[in-house]
């Protein structure tokens, strides 16, 4: 590979090294750069969870990153395998969505998306599962799928050394050097200078600082979220309750999540009230976690946005710099459909949806409504 390359990506979390990866494929020389250690920030701390989906009758171009998502997990995860030895725990194990009332219409997206799902009465729903105290319509999700994160992320970045991508970790990017409207380069805090045709942003949260002297403040923003580990007698399948969830890892293990505290700002930790509402509502939810060991438990700085939507696409006023992050609690399962969009961007192939909803100057949409919460 060039020492200069091509693509040079900012952030080494799933949405950065997949792009990478797929990016590679074609051809494309890239770079990377991660301010610490590859995919231990985001992008390892998430459950997993991968939502059904089907992109061609998806109602809005997010749901349909999701449905390439849901489409391409099964064979990304056998081709990551053939080609670095690494399972990444992709499984089908199916779920349980329990619907608030004013979420219950979104049952009519999912049929119009042609998404599998089955009402459940409650007693229905406690046959399938050892259900304690739960709200809300049942639902069976029998497609719902999941990933072990870090497993996956090892993958990658194995698949990202395979395939040519030169990865750089304690390299974090601070100052821009322009000509015009193009980036020059970058200079990391080491004072390395970073040089590349073209520039993709994919830090998370982190984005944010440097997209402010490219003239955007798009609003991204760290969101503490808290997760829990557990080993006892809990569900076979995920268990969806508005923004918490169980997830089976099929060892013995049930991941318990997730707290949603944007107060909390850069301070990535976990704290005792924090753990102990998990352990609450695990115990609640599932009776025979009540006096499960916990085995671990940690905090990650999921990357917000103002309406919950990612930024993807050119950064206005700027003729060599994209970007790609603000995909909240929607990481994994946007990230090859991120991935594929950001690809055919860079190399001048139609994209796969639409990439003005995701537009760094657009107007945020809070009324915006996804098919599914977690």
């Amino acid at each position: 590979m060039a020492q200069h390359p091509d693509v040079a990506i900012i952030g080494g979390g799933i949405i950065g090294l997949t792009s990478a990866y797929f990016l590679a494929k074609t051809g494309v020389s890239v770079a990377v750069y991660d301010r610490g250690a590859f995919g231990t920030e985001a992008s390892w701390a998430g459950a997993g969870i991968l939502p059904p989906g089907n992109p061609a009758r998806a109602a809005t171009p997010a749901d349909a990153l999701r449905g390439i998502g849901s489409e391409r997990f099964p064979a990304l995860s056998q081709e990551l395998r053939d080609l670095t030895g690494i399972d990444n725990g992709y499984r089908r194990c199916g779920g349980i969505d329990f619907l608030a009332p004013e979420d219950a219409d979104v049952t009519s997206v999912w049929a119009a998306e042609g998404i599998a799902f089955e009402p459940l009465s409650l007693s229905e729903a406690k046959r399938l599962e050892p259900l304690g105290a739960v709200e809300g319509e049942a639902h069976l999700l029998p497609d719902c799928a999941q990933v072990r994160n870090p497993w996956h992320l090892r993958a990658l970045l194995a698949a990202c050394e395979r395939s040519g991508v030169r990865l750089h970790s304690s390299a974090s990017a601070e100052a821009w050097e322009f000509d015009g409207a193009r980036a020059r380069a970058l200079r990391t805090a080491a004072g390395e200078r970073v040089t590349a045709n073209r520039f993709l942003l994919t830090a998370g949260a982190w984005s944010e600082a440097l997209l402010r002297p490219l003239g955007h403040r798009p609003g991204l923003h760290p969101v503490r979220g808290q997760i829990a580990v557990l080993r006892g007698n809990g569900p076979a399948r995920v268990l969806l309750l508005g923004k918490r969830y169980l997830v089976p890892r099929g060892d013995g293990l049930t991941l318990i999540g997730s707290t949603e505290e944007p107060e909390a700002g850069f301070e990535k930790r976990t704290t005792p009230e924090g753990i102990a509402d998990l352990l609450s509502f695990a115990g609640r939810t599932v009776p025979g976690l009540a006096g499960a060991t916990l085995e671990t438990s940690w905090a990650g700085l999921r990357p917000g946005s103002p309406d919950g939507l990612p930024f993807i696409g050119a950064v206005p006023g700027w003729d060599n710099v994209f970007v790609a992050a603000g995909h909240f609690r929607a990481g994994v399962q946007l990230s090859i459909g991120t991935a594929q969009a950001v690809t055919e961007l860079l190399t001048g192939a139609p994209t796969c949806v639409p990439l003005e909803t995701f537009a760094l100057d657009r107007k945020p949409d809070r009324n915006v409504k996804s098919a599914f919460r977690s």
